[in-house]
């Protein structure tokens, strides 16, 4: 093996190449029209483009990645995750190309790639699995049969893919159709097969998943176990391992059943059992026939990389250790990184600024060292960084190994705090204050987690937000106008900024040298407060030094446009605007309460609202796709639609009018409700 194609894009491509390079092996990227200057294409030996910009007119596009490999005189495939990862039928052309495969046998995929495949086999090798139904028969009739035979609630899943895309949890059986039809369309549209089945659900379950690894001379081993309970909307956030709920005994069983699943499947390189575990017992959820996003947590507790197993074993090598010669060390723990708000909407932008905390980028800790508080970052992202509507809202992991659970959560924390990542909203603050949450200090966090708790660490991190805008918020004007604040002046100047839906009105007088004497403004003359003396300077890296009362708090400011602008201080960001030059009343400021506008780029999947019909309070006018997934979105009071704008198929930018509203009943319905 000589020369490793990478049928992917961002971190995973990124990962590949690091570790190829290291084992003297050259690489090829592949990228679509929006990667063009992405940092995977330049970090590779060479590079191919496939054209386009959505993942089927690029990544997915089997034709074109075969072509790629003939053009460059690759002589092996890595598929990371994602795109073509699991398909059977991209393996088996490779193979057919005469190319190295670095991934299981396209019939191993085939066995465990379909759900319903994969629990009949685990059936067979005696791995427990929950009652369901996941027959040929797919009509609404059929399932609404067996739902009431398994017993509600149940689990709506596709039998294709993963991600949490195409299920939905169905407490009673008004609720069935409705599901089914939603989770029908979006696997139809993630995976190109509308195929479900049900099973009951697990009201309180963790998501523990073990990772396994067979060669091909009939060897297969476990790696230990991740706990992934900490999730939204199905999909991952906050992985570690070990599990905090998982003790050795219990971890030898699901090993064990892992194992058997793998085998079974005549199975070969690197692959994760998942399973739902409600106490002691456990039951298969799916086998993902591939490396994991989380895989960086086990590669911390065993010193071993993965990837370089993956490509060993696609060599034929035998795999390098036997089970008994397994040794976890440690805790470590995972985030994922994401282009998104806390309401968990996906957004696109440019990276405005980017500052990473110190970490050994790529580094897989070697077995029986010291790694205390080791902080590892997997990611794409550089300023300048194009976040575009075609792929996945990832932009990268921050995995912490520390000696114990409490240690590695603490340096994970203060690794997000130092992280300056300014342009578009990301969660960065939002894992943080999820890593804090004493329910997950605790180690009880379950897959209900956010669900109960998002609400109470939105509330704790607004709060914090609004504190330190009305704290630093002044360093945005002092950028913008160093040079102005630094002259003193005999006035003050009026000054309101706006966080949110929240204005604070200013006075503030330049003293001279970066200092100022602002003073709040108040509706009550008799509870006046004093004004305030600052001291802002401009640091040499470019961020604002902010000096009250002895206290000096470091603030980061880029400009997003206009009069906004996205500030760091400390753990939190937020964004704020410059409304000294505004009316107080802006004319108009109601004509929002008549339209439902696009809150990110996507594209239209279906138009429910149609011209004279009257829409209930959160009542679904239209879908938007982005980023792989799907957002209702409402108006949040009862309206009547005027007009419809867009129709599916349809792209969309945000702030788009999507729909006109004839009356407007409350000035609820200025946001969409996704």
């Amino acid at each position: 093996m000589k020369r490793i194609l990478i049928a992917n894009r961002g971190e995973i491509a990124r990962r590949v190449i690091r570790t190829a390079h290291a084992m003297g092996i050259e690489t090829v990227a592949v990228y679509s029209e929006p990667d063009a200057q992405a940092l995977h294409v330049r970090e590779a030996t060479l590079a191919f483009a496939l054209g386009g910009n959505t993942s089927a007119e690029s990544y997915l596009r089997v034709d074109r990645l075969l072509e790629a490999a003939r053009a460059t005189g690759a002589d092996a495939i890595h598929p990371g995750y994602g795109f073509l990862s699991e398909d059977a039928g991209f393996a088996q052309a490779v193979q057919d190309a005469g190319l190295c495969w670095i991934g299981p046998p396209p019939a191993a995929i085939r066995a465990l790639g379909s759900k319903s495949a994969a629990k009949a086999l685990a059936a067979a090798q005696g791995v427990p699995c929950l009652p369901g139904y996941a027959g040929e028969d797919q009509s609404e009739a059929r399932f609404v049969s067996e739902a009431a035979r398994v017993g509600y609630p149940v689990m709506v899943k596709a039998v294709a893919g993963g991600g949490g895309r195409g299920m939905r949890l169905v407490n009673e059986p008004a609720q069935l159709p409705a599901a089914l039809a939603s989770a029908r369309s979006e696997a139809l549209a993630g995976f190109g097969n509308g195929d479900l089945l049900i099973e009951r659900a697990v009201l309180h379950p963790r998501h523990v998943e073990v990772q396994v690894f067979a060669d091909t001379l009939g060897h297969c081993i476990h790696l230990g176990e991740r706990d992934c309970s900490v999730q939204r909307r199905h999909q991952k956030i906050i992985e570690e391992a070990p599990s905090p709920a998982v003790d050795a005994a219990l971890r030898e069983r699901m090993g064990a059943c892992a194992v058997a699943l793998a085998q079974g499947a005549g199975y070969t390189g690197a692959g994760t059992v998942e399973f739902l575990m409600e106490g002691n017992a456990f039951y298969l959820m799916e086998m993902n026939t591939r490396l994991q996003v989380e895989h960086p947590v086990t590669e911390a507790l065993s010193g071993l990389d993965l990837v370089e197993w993956q490509i060993r074993v696609a060599r034929g090598e035998p795999l390098p250790l036997a089970q008994p010669e397994v040794r976890l060390q440690g805790h470590a723990i995972e985030v994922r990184l994401c282009a998104e708000d806390e309401r968990f909407t996906p957004h696109t932008g440019r990276v405005l600024h980017f500052s990473a905390p110190a970490a050994g980028a790529f580094a897989v800790v070697p077995r029986g060292t010291d790694a205390r508080s080791t902080l590892r970052f997997d990611h794409a992202i550089e300023c300048g960084t194009e976040v575009s509507p075609y792929y996945d809202a990832m932009l990268g992991k921050l995995i912490v190994h520390a000696a114990t659970r409490e240690a590695a959560i603490s340096a994970l924390v203060q690794a997000l705090g130092q992280l300056e990542l300014l342009g578009l909203p990301t969660n960065r603050a939002f894992l943080a204050e999820c890593l804090d949450h004493p329910q997950f200090r605790a180690g009880q966090a379950l897959i209900s987690f956010l669900a109960s708790e998002a609400d109470t660490v939105r509330e704790s991190l607004l709060k914090k937000e609004l504190l330190a805008h009305e704290k630093c918020g002044l360093a945005a004007i002092f950028t913008k106008n160093s040079t102005d604040w630094s002259l003193s002046c005999p006035f003050p100047r009026p000054v309101r900024l706006r966080y949110r839906s929240t204005t604070t009105a200013l006075a503030v007088q330049a003293l001279g040298a970066g200092a100022l004497q602002v003073q709040a403004a108040s509706v009550d003359a008799d509870r006046e407060t004093p004004p305030a003396r600052l001291q802002l300077s401009i640091q040499p890296d470019g961020a604002v030094q902010y000096v009250q009362a002895g206290v000096a708090q470091r603030v980061r400011v880029v400009h997003a446009g206009g009069q906004r602008w996205h500030m760091q201080a400390g753990a939190v960001d937020w964004w704020q605007e410059d409304v000294s030059f505004m009316p107080a009343a802006r004319s108009g400021a109601g004509a929002g309460a008549t339209e439902l506008r696009a809150p990110f780029n996507g594209r239209v999947v279906q138009v429910s609202a149609t011209p004279g019909q009257v829409l209930a309070a959160g009542e679904t006018a239209v879908v938007i796709e982005s980023m792989k997934l799907e957002h209702s979105l409402a108006a949040s009071a009862g309206a009547t639609v005027a007009e419809v704008l867009v129709s599916a198929g349809q792209q969309v930018t945000p702030g788009q009018v999507l729909v006109r509203f004839a009356v407007a009943a409350t000035d609820a319905t200025k946001e969409p409700r996704a």
